[in-house]
């Protein structure tokens, strides 16, 4: 019985295969589009965008052809190709602007766009770039059912900007290029003003500074101090119970006696 059940396995499995290359090679445009409709709606995205690809320049201009690009450009996005999905759906919004999928492309084609952004650690062109076309949805779109979904990519997308800002301008630190760091924290702190990793940045920003300055020579050291000093202000007013009050009460004290020393106004 067993044996029976793979023998017609096989057999409808040779059969489909047999058909879909018989369709493939055919010059029929309707029956490509109807096999190819259909093994996209069985999940066979490869196979339906062989078919799609081979018919789409003959339906240009014909009604079937927004239907035709729509199915042609998500075959893309369902097999991850997401470089050719968001072209297909930014070429397909151009296209169509009046089209009832218009909404649901540009939601794809900057998801793909989302979908391309690597970790932090790496170059975010893409992620500026995803950034850039979520907001463009967001702006056309505001009344739109992926409005959540479009703020919780963005919100993702910048972190991860942040998150690679602040860890270049950390490693200056770690390297002792303070005042590479100091620079760095102070356009971290400007670009983003309303970071979860501000409290960081500024600790940080002041441990440069402070470092920075009790090791400075001497025609430097006063100004150093003193804006060591500012940051500290400005740190312990920020961030009243911060996790780094005891660190920075510890700086505090360092640079208060190395001030205590410069009992001239400054020249």
């Amino acid at each position: 019985m067993n044996k029976f059940i793979y023998i017609l396995i096989a057999f409808i499995v040779l059969s489909s295969c047999s058909e879909y290359q018989k369709v493939l090679k055919s010059t029929d445009i309707g029956t490509k589009f109807k096999l190819g409709e259909a093994l996209y709606n069985e999940g066979k995205y490869a196979k339906a965008n062989k078919l799609f690809a081979q018919i789409v320049p003959n339906y240009r201009g014909k009604p079937q052809a927004e239907k035709l690009m729509f199915l042609y450009s998500k075959s893309f996005y369902e097999m991850r190709d997401y470089y050719v999905a968001g072209y297909q759906f930014e070429r397909f919004a151009s296209s169509y602007p009046k089209s009832e999928k218009l909404e649901e492309a540009s939601f794809l084609s900057v998801k793909s766009y989302y979908m391309l952004s690597p970790s932090y650690s790496k170059d975010q062109k893409e992620t500026k770039e995803a950034v850039e076309k979520l907001q463009e949805f967001i702006d056309l779109f505001p009344e739109s059912q992926h409005l959540d979904e479009a703020n919780t990519l963005m919100k993702e997308l910048v972190y991860k900007l942040e998150k690679k800002a602040f860890e270049i301008a950390k490693q200056y630190n770690t390297i002792s290029e303070y005042q590479a760091s100091i620079r760095s924290f102070d356009n971290f702190a400007f670009e983003f003003p309303g970071s979860v990793l501000k409290e960081d940045a500024l600790f940080y920003r002041l441990d440069s500074a402070y470092k920075l300055a009790v090791n400075s020579v001497e025609i430097k050291k006063r100004e150093r101090l003193e804006q060591a000093k500012e940051y500290y202000t400005a740190f312990k007013k920020a961030f009243t119970d911060s996790k780094y009050l005891d660190d920075i009460e510890d700086m505090a004290v360092v640079i208060d006696e190395e001030l205590k020393g410069y009992n001239s106004p400054k020249s």
